[in-house]
């Protein structure tokens, strides 16, 4: 099990408290900042002097986590509002643009997937879609996952064969006379080439609707009396075919039970909690029926009751959400303390009347006491996982710290990779892990300027150089604010981190004793001495130090070396990833330089709507032709080309490059 937090000494002061009465007692949002100025705890309340007060009570009488989220502050500010809406909205943006580690976190960026209609054109296309939505379209969902959706939507592609290309897709198979595979498989009624016309077409498309809208008895009937009228004509071939038509309605249905009778448009939400944690978990009810589900655990960092902790999900769940993706009806286990407010807030958001409620009895009731056992095994088996994670983390970083000799654990670390291509392109990945997991806001990318050819020493030199020398000047920066515990490492006006502002508590290279040692040249030079610097040979999985001539050798079990590696293997990826983007730019735009008539802005088109080389050599001269401003010419002129590199690339036996560094064959993306 993992450790519990250790309460802090009841003894200990709150220098930064404000004054008493200087806090006034309207509506606002407050913010704990750390001794660097960093946004530690976003909240807002009613009464702003009676609820910061509370945090300013004996030490010895807060919750765990609400102690220490007050003793690692070092500073409070306020910002008063007019109405209590004001203070939700903005607790919203700044929880979202300052990110503090002690809010609770329910949900990730990723948008709600969307079954989608393109009712507005003539000929109408389903497809599946997330982000906001666009006139013209009729919408189904939220769905969970994208995948659900695209399940469901083939099954109902047999029944109802609408189009589900692209345009681009259409248009093509428009002009050479020929459907796409759909069309011969029987998933699409090819309107593109005139076995249906427009009003047929429309005809099959408002009847998925329909059926997506919930009126699915009418279908399944019809095709129920038409498959037995084909069987008593002996028509076997149809009835077949309508009988299997049948079993792919009834298995698009299992899909989405019907949850309530009376077609409510619903989100249904309940918790599990314990003193340390609270697991959410959320089924969308759409039409009455059950069109997705999501959950989250997150750590719980205050004292908070339930109401407490719905009223933060609301707020986070719909805050950023398309207006379209609030439902009619909130069912909920507790209602949040300002449930007025919060309607209020949603109902604006939305254009219309939203409620917030706890079911009582029938239907709605039944089916929150089954989303609340989802809620409660979702977090016994989070306990379970979550456990191993947090001990195994700590061990990882303490025998690093031990295996390296560091006089503290290194929370914040910083690995570094090169990556090129026989010399070109050469460019460097900086990832950083913060108490052993991934912190993808802090990874930055290089594109080394510096070196010419194959260097890898030198380019490591340069990175190093360029991180820590910005490092430095942040910090020659921040020194015009300056605290008690040191300078002030955020922006004072807006409130966010310094690029490159924070030092890591320990710098990884990817390498043996030549980077090593090079990483620590260019930390020398620019005169800092106080940042360990290691490196992890990818063959034998060495740890080397500077000025050793004999490396660190960790256990093959040990959890720090998988740490290590993690570290090291995903900023190989990082590099790797930036690489061959950049690489696959630059290869299009050098094999199009002599084409004739195609100037730096076509060029660019292309290389927009293709992405790669692998994709452009793909095309045909047809889809060439069909990117604006290329004619049928121009679009001959570039397979050509296309044509002739590839056949250089046979003759010179390979159709890849080799990486140098690591010598495997990459394959042109």
């Amino acid at each position: 099990m993992p450790d519990k937090p250790r309460r802090p000494p009841r003894s200990q002061s709150l220098d930064y408290r404000p004054a008493p009465g200087s806090i006034p007692t309207k509506p606002g949002v407050y913010r704990f900042r750390d001794a660097r100025g960093r946004v530690i705890y976003v909240g807002k309340a009613k009464n702003l002097r009676s609820r910061l007060s509370s945090y300013f009570q004996d030490i010895g009488g807060l919750h765990q986590r609400t102690a220490t989220m007050v003793t690692s502050a070092a500073s409070v500010d306020w910002t008063v509002v007019a109405t209590e809406v004001e203070a939700l909205q903005l607790e919203y943006s700044w929880i979202k643009e300052f990110d503090p580690r002690f809010n609770v976190k329910y949900r990730d960026d990723k948008s709600y997937p969307w079954l989608a209609v393109t009712v507005g054109e003539e000929f109408p296309r389903v497809m599946v879609g997330r982000g906001a939505k666009r006139k013209g379209v009729r919408y189904f969902g939220p769905y969970s996952h994208a995948w659900a959706i695209r399940e469901t939507m083939d099954l109902l592609l047999r029944v109802f064969p609408m189009r589900s290309c692209s345009n681009g897709v259409f248009k093509r198979s428009g002009q050479i006379g020929r459907p796409c595979l759909l069309g011969y498989i029987g998933k699409c009624a090819a309107p593109c080439v005139g076995n249906v016309s427009a009003e047929e077409h429309r005809a099959i498309v408002d009847d998925f609707c329909d059926f997506m809208a919930g009126n699915t008895r009418p279908f399944t009937k019809r095709i129920e009396r038409e498959m037995y009228a084909a069987s008593d004509a002996e028509d076997f071939e149809r009835a077949a075919r309508l009988r299997d038509d049948l079993g792919a309605l009834h298995k698009a249905l299992e899909k989405q039970t019907v949850v309530l009778t009376d077609g409510t448009d619903a989100d249904v939400i309940a918790l599990a909690e314990d003193p340390l944690e609270v697991a959410v978990q959320i089924f969308y009810v759409r039409g009455g029926r059950i069109r997705g589900q999501r959950a989250w655990v997150a750590d719980r960092v205050d004292d908070g009751e339930t109401p407490d902790l719905v009223e933060g999900f609301l707020l986070q769940l719909y805050g950023g959400e398309s207006t379209d993706s609030i439902p009619r009806e909130v069912l909920v286990p507790a209602l949040p303390p300002e449930t007025a407010t919060l309607e209020q807030l949603l109902s604006d958001l939305r254009g219309s009347r939203v409620s917030i409620r706890v079911p009582q009895r029938g239907d709605k009731r039944t089916l929150q006491e089954t989303v609340a056992q989802n809620a409660k095994q979702a977090l016994a088996l989070h306990k379970t996982k979550r456990a191993s994670d947090l001990t195994t983390r700590n061990r990882a970083l303490e025998e690093i710290q031990e295996a390296l000799g560091l006089d503290e654990v290194p929370l914040r670390i910083e690995c570094y990779d090169i990556s090129n291509l026989q010399g070109t392109e050469v460019v460097a990945s900086m990832v950083v892990f913060e108490d052993g997991l991934a912190r993808k806001s802090e990874y930055r990318r290089f594109v080394i300027k510096g070196v010419d050819g194959q260097n890898d020493v030198a380019s490591m030199d340069e990175v190093i150089t360029r991180r820590f020398r910005r490092l430095l000047d942040e910090q020659a920066r921040s020194e015009e604010v300056v605290t008690d515990s040191g300078p002030m490492l955020v922006d004072p006006e807006t409130g966010r981190p310094r690029k490159f502002a924070y030092a890591p508590g320990l710098v990884v290279v990817d390498g043996g004793p030549p980077q090593v040692a090079a990483a620590q040249r260019a930390l020398d030079a620019l005169g800092i001495d106080d940042i360990p610097v290691a490196g992890l040979a990818k063959r034998l999985e060495e740890v080397w130090r500077p000025g050793e001539e004999d490396p660190v050798i960790m256990p093959r079990t040990s959890e720090g070396l998988y740490l290590l590696q993690r570290v090291r293997d995903e900023a190989h990826r990082f590099a790797i990833t930036h690489h061959r983007s950049r690489r696959s730019k630059s290869m299009v735009e050098s094999l199009l330089d002599d084409v004739p008539g195609l100037g730096e802005v076509r060029r660019k088109t292309l290389l927009k709507h293709f992405g790669s080389l692998k994709k452009l050599r793909e095309a045909s001269v047809d889809e060439l032709a069909l990117v604006p401003g290329i004619g049928a010419r121009t679009a001959t002129a570039i397979k050509d080309a296309v044509e002739e590199q590839q056949r250089a690339k046979v003759a010179r036996g390979h159709t890849g490059a080799v990486n140098t560094a690591t010598g495997e064959l990459i394959e042109e993306d």
